[in-house]
């Protein structure tokens, strides 16, 4: 059961670090492409902060706060698992997205962000955590309901 929770997060995590190492390899930082003008851009940044820009230069902050959940999650694996499909796939989603920024931020002092839709630039790692915050937001809004 266990292992292909670990192949999901496996390839979130390879498809995201794979994009990065893409983008960091084949243009300059601030260079933008236009695949779906004016919807969407590849655009290099390295944000030292947290989405939005939010805590700017705050390295160690963000990255500590990143292994603390990090160990929440380790230590809690059992109840998790022992949770609805939505929770499970949630947090191995989201965490397999929060391991992706933390590897940047121990590595480059910064996230590399790429996926432009000009209100903001993400990553595959911030897709992961979106998509896996989506599903426990479900379990807790939607399907909770729907099981009583």
């Amino acid at each position: 059961m266990l292992l292909k929770y670990v192949i999901m997060a496996g390839l979130a995590l390879l498809a995201d670090q794979l994009s990065k190492f893409l983008v960091m390899a084949n243009m300059a930082e601030g260079q933008s492409i236009p695949l779906i003008p004016p919807l969407l851009y590849i655009t290099y940044v390295q944000n030292r902060g947290a989405a939005f820009g939010f805590l700017q230069g705050q390295v160690a902050l963000l990255s500590a706060i990143a292994v603390i959940c990090l160990l929440f999650i380790v230590t809690q694996w059992n109840k998790i698992m022992a949770k609805s499909a939505f929770v499970r796939w949630g947090v191995v989603i989201a965490l397999a997205g929060a391991i992706g920024n933390l590897i940047d931020r121990l590595r480059f002092g910064a996230v590399i962000d790429f996926l432009d839709v000009r209100i903001f630039v993400g990553n595959v790692a911030d897709i992961a955590i979106v998509l896996g915050v989506a599903l426990l937001f479900w379990e807790v809004l939607i399907h909770d309901r729907t099981s009583r």
